[in-house]
């Protein structure tokens, strides 16, 4: 029979360091994606520096796109991007979310 041996529950302090680094390890995350959308934008739709950076800033936010694209590269680009930015949302929520349920199921396990 497999027996797992219980280590006790972190302490406040290094929990709360790992939610701080989680949430440093998304915004990483979110700032190359920002960076990829914003250069993608710009090369494949022929914006301009500020209007890629404004698209790609509403795209990964969910809200949608702004200025219309007309280039086909540019569709295409905007279509993988789009899905892209709504995988990363979930991912990143897991990200920021994972050392509060790792501890609540930590504290469930103890309690067995």
């Amino acid at each position: 029979m497999y027996e797992h041996r219980k280590e006790p529950i972190a302490s406040k302090a290094v929990f709360y360091r790992r939610i701080i680094v989680n949430i440093i390890v998304a915004l990483l995350i979110m700032a190359l994606f920002l960076l990829i959308g914003t250069v993608g934008y710009h090369y494949t739709a022929d914006m301009i520096w500020i209007d890629a950076l404004h698209n790609a800033s509403m795209i990964l936010s969910g809200m949608g796109l702004v200025d219309k694209v007309s280039s086909e590269g540019g569709k295409r680009f905007c279509s993988v991007y789009a899905l892209f930015s709504g995988v990363l949302f979930i991912t990143n929520i897991g990200v920021i979310l994972a050392p509060a349920l790792h501890r609540i199921y930590h504290r469930i396990h103890l309690e067995d």
